[in-house]
């Protein structure tokens, strides 16, 4: 029975009777340690759902997909039911399979699969306890899982400590456990069985803080000095002291299991017993433990009465105790597959430098690196360079460990260990035939193997890339683009193509300062000596004709030669993409982001989709497309929330805040605006604020709010946001707000800038729109030579701005059966882009000239449709099937069909067969 936890039960409750409904579900139970979190999670257990279940230990925090194996493990025989793919993202994970490492989200997609697989039959319910010690990529695959829950029938409780730092879980509900009531916490007190004396009683329930855990185990020791009055330790700690007396009074032989248990963590019992033997222990000597409650076993098992008792033990116990008792272990693990637990022991045991524990360990955190495994691979590799009898290898592991922390995104500690690496590469002599010598095939940022050099001057330029990237996510740009800058000239006489590679990541760099960094890019990249069939020379050639605004080749035909040379798509041409939208090739872009969308979706490359989606939905909404590229937004936005990739977004929020402005909808602009400038995302420096200030100024243009839309796109006419692709595709507007204001001076400003860029990326829809420009500050027949020039190429919004634009003027010229003819063009093309303030200022015009417009047309039977709906929909209309479905957008396949079951009415079918006679085109 649990004692004042109503509330917290009700909640459960509330998930538990979702699952039996077909609903998913996920909670993160929150609180200090003994405050009831597995106690919940075991009330969970004990309603009637079949339950998975698994546990962070402490000892096994650093290796990866550990705890993971643990919760899929009754599951394993359905994993030939996965996707191709994720079955091997999964058995790789396991070390089952041959194939290449995953990225680490497909993962966690093969494991939503699996639940929804488990669950087919029934409601499922999976529990996690001490998430807060589970290890990195076990976390990072389960959060994935927990976020895309929807329709499986599946609940997943985690249980963690207080800190929010402890098990970082953004999307998921919380639930944050305080003490008990005081009525409850006397109850439970109350019912156990040693005698209390009201005096004492009331201490208790007053220092306890309703912590169910003391109010358990802390009368047993009252009057003991656990309990001082004088000056009472932190709760915690007074209870482990509590513990710690009660295991001080056991047998020394039990002692000795105790304690081997404990540095063990897991709860395999046979290798503490082959420890344990080692030191003169066996199973028997357990029982007093078990006759005490400490702990439970059945011979195979082991498990504790909490997890504060076990630390009691090992933090109680003495040093040379502890060793001892690692290296029994280290010596007890014989298995390969144990061969990373044994050394992390061995490495728990050294005393001092050790290479031949550092070699070993080293190995492990290559495993760990290959398995994606990276915060394992980090601390292994940092504690192996501390292990490092030779200097040289000690800093090539600081190194690794450096890069390695930066592909796991853990800048600010990427950024000390290169800080540590880099002051020791100043005293270090390399040996590259030694112990220092690298002989994996990895690869360090320049696309090099380690092997191909190992001296000082390639740490140097390895580590100034380490600390660019660290630079560049903690908000120092310029300092970043200095260091990258450095690295590729250092690099570009030996390895041209590791300059390349650098410099495309300086692109990225300089766009966010200006055009002088630009040029300085552009300039090196111009340098370099890459040979034709190299994939690089392509992909270098079209970024040095985008950044120095030169015309450059078809994006498509760059593309095609840098596969044909063997790059690796598609993360070699994501940066293609944003740099084609500099050029105005957007239809060439939303085709290629398309291409390399569908690659990564095949090839499981998670990472990259965020800002693919978000190019494609640039190129769509460019297009004219826009509730195709309000579906790819959204996917690009909830990937981006679902791996922590902060910087999309910020920009895809931005993005949203403006095609909600294109539809007027001022609410939901204005959230995603106000969202993509939060503090954490670097408040107004947030890469998302160009797009946020665009989307309010045309939303504000198109209600007609003319001063707020001039202080809005003032923001464009700054650098680096000037030069950025949002401050070239607002210069029509800057023109529009200008002449009705009557700032000439500065409407001409910005189409001198406009015929430049038309001129530079000799693009017929620019030209267009350099001609609506010219029309609004001409007179007379010049103006409308212009209007007419502006019609000749463009896009479904810039041509129906257009003939707005020229309506207007025809019907203050008194020409009122041409106005009407452009403005009657221009409301129905601005109703078939849900453009709905435009449409309302076309009917305002029409209206003026005393022509009725009727109601809206309606917008087609996608219309209805939510867009991950219409996603589906569309999906399901080409004749793929719901686990085709699901595999393609990272969804259960039980999710997909509930989908298709609430658009079916929408849409007025019964059926998936009734889906291809719809017309599901904008």
């Amino acid at each position: 029975m649990l004692h004042g936890r109503d509330t917290e039960q009700a909640m459960i409750d509330d998930l538990l009777d979702g699952a039996r409904a077909g609903r998913s579900g996920a909670m993160v139970l929150r609180g200090e340690a003994g405050i009831g979190k597995t106690a919940l999670l075991d009330y969970a257990a004990a309603q009637g759902i079949p339950t998975v279940r698994s546990a962070g230990i402490e000892s096994e925090a650093e290796l990866p997909f550990a705890a993971l194996h643990l919760l899929v493990r009754p599951g394993m025989e359905l994993v030939g039911q996965l996707p191709p793919r994720q079955r091997e993202a999964l058995e790789a994970a396991f070390g089952l399979g041959e194939g290449a490492p995953a990225d680490r989200m497909l993962i966690g997609l093969a494991v939503l699969t699996l639940l929804a697989e488990e669950a087919a039959q029934g409601p499922l319910l999976c529990v996690i306890d001490d998430a807060h010690w589970l290890d990195r990529a076990t976390a990072e695959a389960l959060l994935f899982a927990a976020r895309r829950l929807d329709a499986e029938g599946v609940v997943m409780l985690f249980a963690t400590r207080s800190g929010p730092q402890d098990f970082p879980a953004p999307g998921l509900t919380e639930l944050v456990l305080a003490g008990l009531r005081p009525d409850a916490a006397a109850a439970l007190l109350d019912a156990g069985t040693t005698a209390l004396s009201p005096a004492m009683r009331y201490r208790l329930l007053t220092e306890s803080g309703g912590n169910p855990l003391a109010l358990l185990e802390l009368p047993a020791v009252v009057g003991e000095t656990t309990v001082d009055e004088g000056n009472p330790l932190p709760l915690t700690q007074r209870l482990q002291l509590a513990f710690h007396g009660r295991v001080t009074r056991l047998p020394a032989a039990t002692r000795t299991v105790l304690l081997i248990a404990a540095a063990a963590g897991a709860a395999d019992l046979a290798p503490v017993l082959r420890a344990a033997s080692t030191l003169g222990a066996s199973l028997p000597d357990l029982q007093p433990a078990q006759d005490a409650g400490m702990v439970a076993t059945d011979g195979r098992v082991l498990s504790w009465r909490h997890p504060l008792l076990r630390s009691a033990v090992y933090q109680g116990s003495a040093l040379t105790d502890r060793l001892a008792a690692h290296r029994a272990l280290a010596d007890a693990l014989v298995d390969d597959d144990a061969a990373d637990l044994r050394a992390w022991h061995l490495a728990c045991a050294a005393t001092g430098p050790d290479e031949n524990t550092a070699t070993t360990l080293e190995r492990t955190a290559d495993r760990a690196r290959r398995r994606h495994g990276f915060h394992g691979a980090v601390a292994a590799y940092d504690r192996a360079a501390a292990l490092s009898t030779d200097a040289g290898a000690r800093v090539r592991r600081l190194v690794l460990a450096a890069e390695t922390a930066t592909e796991a995104g853990l800048t600010d500690r990427a950024e000390r260990l290169a800080e540590r690496a880099e002051s020791l590469s100043h005293r270090a002599e390399f040996d590259t035939g030694g112990v220092g010598r690298v002989d994996r095939a990895e690869t360090d940022p320049t696309g090099r193997s380690p092997a191909a050099g190992s001296d000082a001057s390639t740490f140097a330029l390895r580590l100034d890339l380490v600390r660019a990237q660290a630079d560049f996510a903690g908000g120092k740009p310029g300092s970043a683009h200095r260091r990258l800058m450095s690295a590729a000239v250092a690099a570009r006489e030996t390895d041209p193509r590791g300059a390349a590679r650098i410099l495309t990541k300086a692109v990225h760099t300089a766009w966010y300062l200006g055009p002088d960094e630009l040029d300085e890019v552009a300039a090196v990249l111009a340098t370099l000596r890459l040979v034709e069939d190299d994939p690089a020379t392509p992909i270098v050639r079209y970024l040095t004709g985008s950044v120095t605004g030169h015309r450059v080749a078809d994006l498509r035909d760059a593309a095609a030669a840098a596969r044909v040379g063997g790059a690796d798509s598609p993360a070699d041409l994501v940066q293609l993409c944003g740099s084609g939208l500099v050029v105005g090739q957007d239809t060439q872009v939303e085709e290629l982001a398309g291409e390399l969308v569908r690659e990564c979706r095949e090839q499981g490359r998670i990472g990259l989709l965020a800002p693919l989606l978000f190019f494609r939905s640039e190129g769509l909404s460019f297009g004219g497309r826009p509730r195709e590229s309000r579906i790819a937004a959204e996917e690009g936005l909830r990937i981006a929330q679902d791996i922590g990739q902060t910087q999309w977004v910020s920009q895809i929020h931005a993005f949203l805040a403006y095609l909600a402005a294109l539809q007027g909808d001022s609410t939901a602009c204005r959230d995603h605006a106000d969202r993509a400038v939060a503090e954490e995302f670097g408040g107004a420096s947030a890469v998302g604020a160009s797009w946020a200030h665009a989307a309010v100024a045309l939303l504000a243009l198109g209600e007609g709010r003319l001063e707020q839309a001039r202080t809005e796109l003032a923001h464009m006419t700054i650098e680096p946001a000037r030069h950025h692709v949002i401050g070239l595709r607002t210069l029509p507007d800057q023109i529009e707000v200008a002449v009705r204001l009557g700032a000439t001076d500065r409407a001409t400003e910005a189409l001198d800038r406009l015929t430049h860029w038309a001129q530079r990326a000799g693009q017929a829809w620019i030209a267009a729109l350099a001609a609506r420009g010219r029309a609004l500050l001409a007179d007379g027949s010049d103006a409308e030579q212009h209007f007419v020039a502006a019609l000749a190429a463009n896009r479904p919004f810039d041509e129906a701005r257009t003939r707005l634009l020229y309506g207007e003027w025809l019907r203050r010229d008194k020409r009122k059966v041409d106005a009407r003819t452009q403005l009657e063009l221009a409301m129905d093309l601005f109703d078939r882009l849900d453009a709905t303030p435009w449409s309302e200022r076309a009917r305002t015009e029409l209206g003026a000239l005393g022509v009725g417009t009727g109601t809206r047309a309606s917008g087609g039977p996608l219309s209805s449709l939510t867009p991950q709906e219409s996603q589906i929909v569309r999906l399901a209309a080409q004749g793929l099937s719901n686990r085709e479905i699901a595999a393609r957008l990272f969804l259960s396949h039980r999710t997909v069909g509930h989908h298709l079951y609430k658009a079916y009415p929408k849409l007025g079918v019964l059926s998936r067969g009734e889906l291809s006679a719809l017309d599901l085109t904008e």
